[in-house]
């Protein structure tokens, strides 16, 4: 797993720390579940992994999973070999749909007049919970499946079919909704389509993610909320020796913003990121440059702090736009929720792999600086997004052309499937008791429950 990971304050503990009276950060500590701060945290996070799971059960995913294990192979690779950027996977979403088509599943392409997204479900009985579950699909520009968005798309499969196969074999009643969820890379394709429904029928939803760490290592822990800004100056061109006064620089602008953000960063968070790029076209060293664009990312632990830290961002380009006399386009991308891990899935889940002789962190105070636009998910309904380790080689992290190679081996797909045995098996959980959900849903609502700070 990434080994960058920030030790920050639990959600049920920054509720108490905003009506604080001291100044002072909360002193960030390892995580302990028994160990309170101001307030205690809620009961889930004392209680032991889960372990109700049924062996008959897990079994039928287990056998089912193993029959389609050469099928899901050669999918994994297909869309490692083929890979697109987000709102671009065209042929990933063709190759998901007719593997999905070919089993019998009712399939809906380009889902909610989305292009390359998709919907795959399966219903058994009468009534019954539902379990949503994401396959993501897109790659990164340049280095392919970097992110072993490969994976993620195989994994979805593999706990879809091991669901469908344990509610058929044991008279479940339920539904199943595999979601193809087009952009994740930068574009924020779940959020776009959790605003137009596509989750709004599912009472749980799961997902996993590769990073680098040993295989046998998994953990549900949260992410930084994220926010894109692309800003584009327009100044006015002269020759750069015989005029310059004439031109109104706009690279300079962009100069300007970098430097101004630069500064910044000594007075923002240690948990707080903000990074950029500048772009431009058809640039001369003798030209003034009448157009610049930038991108910039804005990090924290929440929505919030995202926001707060966004406007400095805004008046660090607008001072530039001012010094430089050059006009700034802004555009603010939506905001990628921080991701909250269901603690009661998740010791499920922990439960269910330790069989395969995993060990999973279930850390809810403990916060990688990836981002995801899952985190929007986990505000909606109760969900979560477990990571697993694919790979050890030193300098192999997500975005790298090693992870690339790594996310395409034998040995990651083993670990996926895996992965998502344990899934399928907490979703089947949901649909077959009761009192297991409602912990579930008793811990969402405990955790959505807003400060009266």
């Amino acid at each position: 797993m990434p080994n960058c990971f920030s030790t920050l304050v639990p959600a049920w503990a920054r509720s108490q720390t905003k009506t604080c009276k001291s100044t002072a950060l909360p002193k960030a500590e390892p995580f302990d579940a028994g160990a309170a701060i101001d307030d205690p945290p809620p009961s889930y996070v004392h209680e032991p992994r889960a372990g109700g799971f049924s062996e008959d059960i897990l079994q039928t995913i287990e056998r089912e999973i193993a029959s389609q294990d050469d099928s899901l192979r050669l999918l994994n690779l297909d869309i490692h070999t083929h890979p697109e950027l987000a709102w671009e996977e065209r042929y990933a979403h063709d190759a998901l749909t007719k593997f999905m088509e070919d089993r019998s599943w009712k399939v809906t392409r380009h889902y909610l007049g989305f292009e390359t997204a998709w919907r795959a479900e399966w219903s058994h009985g009468s009534g019954g919970r539902v379990v949503g579950v994401n396959s993501e699909m897109d790659a990164l520009p340049g280095i392919g499946h970097a992110c072993g968005h490969n994976l993620i798309a195989t994994a979805g499969v593999a706990v879809a079919l091991g669901i469908k196969a344990a509610m058929e074999t044991h008279n479940i009643s339920g539904k199943v909704i595999l979601l193809g969820t087009p952009a994740e890379e930068g574009g924020t394709g779940k959020v776009h389509l959790l605003n137009k429904g596509a989750y709004d029928e599912m009472d749980v939803c799961v997902m996993s993610h590769p990073g680098t760490g040993p295989y046998t290592q998994a953990e549900a822990i949260g992410t930084l909320a994220i926010q894109a800004v692309d800003v584009e100056f327009h100044g006015h061109t002269a020759h750069a020796g015989a005029q310059p006064w004439e031109g109104q620089n706009a690279l300079d602008a962009a100069v300007l913003t970098y430097n101004a953000v630069s500064v910044l960063r000594q007075q923002i968070k240690p948990d707080h990121r903000i990074h950029g790029i500048i772009e431009g076209k058809n640039w001369a060293p003798n030209i003034i440059p009448d157009y610049a664009k930038m991108r910039w990312l804005v990090r924290a632990p929440t929505s919030d702090e995202v926001i707060a830290l966004r406007d400095r961002l805004l008046n660090c380009i607008k001072a530039a736009s001012l010094a430089s006399a050059c006009k700034a386009e802004v555009s603010v991308g939506l905001v990628m929720k921080d991701l909250k891990q269901n603690i009661t899935l998740s010791r499920e889940f922990a439960g269910v792999l330790e069989k395969y002789g995993y060990t999973t962190r279930i850390g809810p105070d403990v916060v990688t600086t990836a981002s995801t636009d899952f985190g929007n998910i986990t505000y909606a309904l109760p969900a979560i997004h477990p990571g697993y380790g694919i790979t050890t080689v030193p300098g192999a992290g997500n975005h790298t052309a090693a992870f690339t190679k790594e996310a395409a081996t034998q040995e990651a797909h083993n670990t996926a499937l895996n992965i998502s045995k344990a899934l399928a098996m907490t979703g089947v959980r949901v649909l077959t008791d009761g009192a297991f959900f409602e912990k579930v849903k008793q811990e969402f609502v405990e955790s959505s429950v807003p400060s009266l700070s």
